[in-house]
């Protein structure tokens, strides 16, 4: 099944699955739904439904062989092909996003990262590039970015994530507290920190 018809929720847990796999394998040749759900704390029904979207039913008495399982996971997530990602707004947040090398499990590259106010800063701490806005069209086009990280204030938002469209950008992940709006075709995911924390709160 390709990853455009794999329900969202589905395809939100399959990088939890990935991860749990890769942290057993080779010592575990093969392993049953049920397993997976204990370990972690997934309910064993969603589990064989989650895994039968990527791999079809397990073996009757033997469950899924790990390595083909993982295979699986890695196919459907697209790890083994690279896809650029950017980052736009290179304060704090953007500069720890830009360091963070757990991208590249999941097939991500942070190519370099943009600001308004780039002659602050030349490179990360990890070495990576960030350039002045002036740059960005450019870059876009010559590395076929594929994915736009946003992190600048909400009151510049929507001017960078329009311009990340007018580049050609199909994936936008923004944690500027606002509303965005994109046309069809583009994928927008908005995070709200504050928020999230404030619900994690909650439930005390």
């Amino acid at each position: 099944m390709s990853a455009h018809n794999i329900p969202k929720p589905t395809l939100g847990r399959l990088p939890t699955y990935l991860n749990y796999l890769r942290t057993i394998a080779p010592e575990t040749k093969t392993i049953s739904a049920t397993a997976i759900a204990k370990a972690l704390g997934l309910g064993e029904v969603q589990v064989r439904k989650d895994l039968g979207a990527v791999s079809g039913e397990g073996r009757p008495r033997v469950g899924y062989v790990t390595g083909e399982l993982i295979a699986s996971l890695e196919e459907q997530l697209g790890t083994n092909a690279k896809c650029k990602a950017v980052i736009v707004g290179a304060g704090k947040l953007g500069r720890a996003l830009l360091d963070y090398e757990g991208f590249s499990d999941y097939g991500i590259e942070i190519a370099a990262a943009f600001d308004i106010n780039a002659d602050m800063w030349q490179s990360s701490q990890s070495g990576k590039h960030i350039y002045g806005m002036d740059s960005f069209p450019g870059f876009c086009q010559v590395q076929d970015v594929k994915i736009g990280i946003i992190t600048v204030p909400k009151e510049a938002a929507q001017e960078v994530c329009d311009l990340m469209v007018k580049n050609n950008i199909s994936a936008i992940w923004s944690f500027a507290p606002t509303s965005l709006h994109v046309p069809q075709g583009v994928v927008l995911q908005e995070e709200n920190l504050a928020l999230s924390l404030a619900h994690l709160y909650k439930q005390i």
